[in-house]
């Protein structure tokens, strides 16, 4: 199994999700080759949640990473699960038009771009 693949499936044993009982890990990849996991983070209000998409790219972000090559989202689920809407958004503003990988518990992966998860995207451009 890849390692970026296997970080994710690893991220995700730090989930708090005590509510949704989905636990979720992201790896991220950076240009470096450096990885940076992330894991989802729930709480009472549901609303204040984070994805750990968002929480790798943050964590990389707030280190002063800005070039990323790919990331990998694990979850409990046998079917494999792309991001939400939420993430695919943050995901193209910071990490533009890099592989998405799924995996699942069995090691079972699915690839896709983000222009193939978030077609017209707003960015920048789109406030121009």
């Amino acid at each position: 199994m890849d390692s970026l693949c296997t970080a994710a499936l690893e991220a995700r044993r730090h989930s708090v999700s005590p509510y949704s009982h989905f636990a979720v890990g992201a790896a991220l990849e950076c240009a470096d080759g450096s990885v940076i996991g992330g894991c989802n983070i729930e709480n009472a209000t549901y609303g204040l949640t984070l994805c750990a998409e968002r929480v790798a790219v943050f964590k990389a972000l707030s280190e002063g990473i800005r070039e990323f090559r790919r990331i990998a989202i694990a979850t409990d689920a046998l079917t494999l699960t792309p991001p939400c809407g939420a993430c695919r958004q943050i995901l193209w503003e910071f990490c533009g038009d890099i592989p998405v990988i799924a995996v699942n518990p069995r090691g079972e992966t699915i690839q896709w771009t983000m222009s193939q998860l978030l077609p017209a995207a707003f960015d920048q451009r789109s406030m121009k």
